[in-house]
């Protein structure tokens, strides 16, 4: 297992130009980091519809964005789009390559993030080497249909225990559940932080919505 990169960001926004209000992704994006201490938030690139050409562009544009913010950039399963455009990592999706390749591919100074849908998912990234995991869902999703059944507050601790890695809680998540979430937790079982789609993306104000959701992890 190589040794994992530090993570220090709170908050993994995933991006889902669907839910968007007016549409702009660029423009939420950006909204979402403005304010944002640097290195607190994580955007990840999961635009999986689009064609390869499309998503390069809108990285490019948001590796600026990132890069203004000091937030890291990572692309959803396409390592060879991450590369392109100096992304500081890849999502792998369940059902994608594994973190030995993608770490082959991508060198041992980039993040390598995993899907996770039960603890020992999250124990077999820890195995692999990936640096962090992303669990869900723990409540049902505010941005979908929910796929499979939620986990709760006792699934989230029990994929927390399950591996020596950094883990997300995703599905559902809003300021007053985050924080819920980080007050009842033991240290020992605690979540590195959530992952947000429709709880930043689908607000009225990105900004905002992620101001009162950093403020609620603290």
């Amino acid at each position: 297992m190589s040794s994992r990169l530090r993570i220090s960001f709170r908050l993994y926004l995933i991006t889902d130009r669907r839910v968007v209000k007016d549409g702009d992704l660029i423009a939420a994006c950006a909204a979402a980091l403005s304010a944002t201490p640097p290195g607190s938030v994580a955007l990840q690139l999961r635009e999986k519809d689009l064609p390869a050409s499309e998503l390069y562009e809108l990285a490019l544009q948001l590796r600026e964005i990132c890069s203004r913010a000091g937030a890291p950039l990572i692309v959803n399963d396409r390592v060879d789009v991450a590369i392109a455009a100096k992304a500081d990592g890849v999502h792998l999706p369940f059902d994608s390559i594994g973190v030995s390749m993608a770490r082959k591919l991508l060198g041992p100074d980039r993040l390598i993030g995993v899907s996770s849908h039960s603890p020992p998912d999250v124990a077999g990234a820890a195995r692999e080497g990936a640096d962090f995991a992303v669990f869900g869902p723990i409540f049902d999703p505010l941005s979908k249909t929910a796929a499979r059944s939620a986990w709760g507050a006792s699934g989230l601790k029990a994929a927390c225990g399950a591996g020596d890695i950094a883990v997300f809680a995703l599905g559902g998540i809003t300021p007053e559940r985050a924080h819920e979430l980080f007050a009842s937790a033991e240290a020992t079982a605690r979540p590195a932080g959530v992952a947000s789609i429709g709880a930043i993306f689908g607000a009225d104000s990105p900004a905002l919505a992620t101001a009162a959701m950093l403020a609620a992890l603290k």
